[in-house]
Formats: C-alpha cells, sequence, structure tokens
C-alpha cells in the first residue's frame, strides 16, 4: 500500500504546527489509488485500502460501491457486496441531476456487476452491465467485462428462440451489415 498518497499536513485554526495535524485523504483519492491496484491485479491491496476510504469517508457512494464490489470479490461476502453497491446507486439516484447520472452510474453499475460476477450470478451481472451502458454505451470497461462473461445479444426477434432459424439468419444479417466489406 506504497501507491497510497501522503496525506497533506495543513495548520488548524490556531495557527498550531503543521506537523502536528494531518488531513483526511478526500474519497477521489482513495479511489485513484483503489483503481491503480485493480489495474495492476491486484485486488487485496486494493480491498485494504477501500476499507480505510469505508472508516474515513463511510457517506461517499462510491467509496460504498467500490467497497461492495471488492467485499464481494475478496472477502467472498457477495451479498454484503451487492448490497453495498445497491445501495451506492440508490444514493446517487436521489442526489444526482440528469447530467450526474450519466457520468457516474456507469462505474457504479461496473462494480455491481463485478459484484454479482463474484457472486455467480451470471444474468444479473450482465443486467447490471447493461444498465451502465444504458448511461454510457461506449464504456470501454463495461465492455470488456461483457465479452470476458461471453454475453451475447438479445435475440432480433424477441419472442423466438435465439436458436429459431429466422433469429439465426437475422442475426447473421445484421452482422454482415456491420462488418466491414473486403
Amino acid at each position: 500500500m506504497d501507491d497510497l498518497p501522503e496525506p497533506k499536513r495543513t495548520k488548524d485554526a490556531a495557527g498550531d504546527d503543521p506537523n502536528e495535524r494531518v488531513r483526511e485523504l478526500k474519497p477521489i483519492e482513495y479511489i485513484r489509488t483503489v483503481n491503480g491496484y485493480l489495474l495492476k491485479g491486484n485486488k487485496k491491496s486494493a480491498y485494504a485500502v477501500i476499507q480505510r476510504a469505508m472508516v474515513m469517508c463511510p457517506d461517499d457512494p462510491f467509496v460504498i460501491s467500490f467497497y461492495g464490489s471488492l467485499q464481494a470479490s475478496v472477502d467472498k461476502k457477495h451479498r454484503s457486496g451487492v448490497d453495498n453497491c445497491t445501495k451506492a446507486i440508490s444514493m446517487v439516484q436521489k442526489n444526482a441531476g440528469v447530467v450526474g447520472k450519466e457520468l457516474l452510474f456507469p462505474v457504479l453499475y461496473l462494480n455491481l456487476g463485478k459484484a454479482y460476477v463474484a457472486a455467480g450470478k451470471k444474468k444479473n451481472a450482465v443486467a447490471a452491465f447493461y444498465q451502465g451502458l444504458h448511461y454510457d454505451p461506449l464504456h470501454t470497461a463495461i465492455k470488456k467485462e461483457l465479452r470476458s462473461l461471453g454475453a451475447r445479444k438479445k435475440p432480433i426477434v424477441s419472442f423466438l428462440d435465439r436458436s429459431n432459424p429466422v433469429n439465426k439468419y437475422l442475426g447473421k444479417a445484421m452482422n454482415r451489415k456491420k462488418s466491414p466489406q473486403r
């Protein structure tokens, strides 16, 4: 956990020595550190940092969301992890404006989806990832998670089975249209 930024020293109102008091880190600083560990594949260190963040910033929805995701995947507390991710989404829904939802929700749904994956609930994970894509269709991390799950698009004709020849041929025709001509 050496990557955690050193807290900045500040003077208090009385003008005491700045070395005596240490300011708390902001939630975003914890999240950046957690993301750094996650990019390196070090979930245990990320979990240790986010646990510290939960003590310092227990009401921040992003801290709660990352905590829930890591709680499910590292600590194997699946139900609690999913509950924390859902709680974070509810907190943002109550407080975010229209613009905020588009910027904030993809990450929250990404974390919820990861918690569902850790719990072995692929269908719920896929639904959470698609909900995140609803807010940001180009979110690369969500798309990567969906690819790793092997998630497939809904059938073209939804009331017919995926294996129905109508869906098979329409799907192939639609894919042929999207792929570049050779």
